[in-house]
């Protein structure tokens, strides 16, 4: 590219949505991005202007996903307007960048509103804006999913329009989704994991997750960390999914229980210095043996007595959604210790669904 035009190039970039506010009048802003049609402002949502900077690269540059295409906002300026000529196109830049802004420009955020995506404050943020999940649609997911008495303590929560983007080059959509709060040993908060829901009802495929490509997405800080449910002494129950933990809990309402959200993550949890007894809730595939092995020495080798949970299926969500409350609970009868049986299973009581 001539220097002329990557100088030009830069100076339209620090103002990208005033030039598609202007070339693209046809489309609209989403999130981080213009939406529109096509280089030449037809109404649509094909091609996608990054209006700010990102790891993914610089403002200014456009990608159309019906033909592949891509450029800059000198290549929206020449397209929208039809000219051939680089000096007719440097020349309406310079006339654009000579206009005045009150007309284009977005307001700009407060400093202090500027959460990074993803962070530990963002995380914090989206759990204070989330409310209860009694009487929401997250009631209704679990208890379809056979967890009928949903003991989480107060680590779930429910946000109508959680906000959730495909990919770079879409457009953010809105779903209602089942926020869980992810804490450190002390109870402090530094992450959330989002589950979005279908709020139409119960699919067997999608099992009452939204229709969307990545229904689970966690952020903040998770390594070492856990959602957790219920406080806990010197017993614990592990494993890697929400839906996994809750089932366990139905039948064991008052063990403490914590779900690392992935097979990386649970070998990774940090133990409490309290704990005595690690129950470790593996899935029943080959992650689950490897979390096993790993996990198991780590509590050895802080002598703390580690103790194998197996589902009959692929994780003891599926086998309470298949087999019953009744039949999880004999299956656990077997494998927990004796002490344990009486402390946890035979004090609970499982509710009639």
């Amino acid at each position: 590219m001539p220097r002329d035009a990557s100088e030009l190039a830069r100076r339209l970039a620090r103002e990208a949505e005033a030039v598609c506010r202007h070339y693209l009048s046809h489309g609209k802003r989403a999130g981080r991005y213009w939406v529109v049609g096509d280089v030449h402002n037809t109404p649509g949502r094909s091609l996608f202007v990054r209006l700010q900077e990102s790891p993914k690269g610089p403002p200014g540059k456009w990608t159309d996903a019906a033909t592949g295409e891509h450029g800059d906002l000198l290549d929206i300026i020449r397209e929208s307007l039809g000219l051939r000529d680089f000096r007719e196109v440097a020349e309406e830049a310079r006339r654009f960048l000579r206009l005045p802004r009150s007309a284009y420009q977005s307001v700009p955020k407060p400093i202090h509103s500027l959460v990074p995506t993803g962070s530990q404050e963002s995380a914090r943020r989206l759990l204070a804006i989330s409310s209860p999940i009694e009487g929401t649609v997250v009631e209704t997911y679990l208890r379809r999913r056979g967890i009928v008495s949903i003991n989480h303590g107060g680590s779930l929560r429910f946000h109508p329009r959680c906000y959730y983007r495909p990919d770079e080059y879409l457009p953010t959509e809105t779903w209602p989704a089942m926020i869980a709060s992810v804490t450190d040993l002390d109870g402090r908060i530094t992450g959330v994991h989002r589950t979005w829901l279908d709020p139409d009802g119960f699919d067997r495929v999608r099992l009452g997750k939204a229709p969307i490509d990545t229904p689970r997405r966690a952020m903040g800080d998770l390594l070492g960390n856990a959602v957790r449910f219920g406080v806990v002494d010197d017993v614990l129950a592990a494993g890697e999914g929400i839906e996994t933990m809750l089932s366990l809990r139905y039948v064991l309402p008052t063990m403490p229980m914590a779900a690392a959200l992935s097979a990386n993550h649970l070998s990774a949890m940090l133990l409490p210095s309290s704990l005595r007894r690690l129950y470790i809730a593996r899935d029943a595939d080959a992650a689950g043996d490897t979390v096993l092995a790993v996990l198991t020495q780590r509590a050895a080798d802080a002598g703390i007595e580690a103790i194998a949970l197996s589902p009959r299926l692929g994780d003891f969500n599926e086998d309470l959604h298949v087999f019953g409350p009744d039949v999880l609970q004999a299956a656990l009868r077997l494998q927990l210790v004796p002490e344990d049986v009486v402390r946890f299973l035979h004090s609970s009581t499982v509710p009639a669904e």
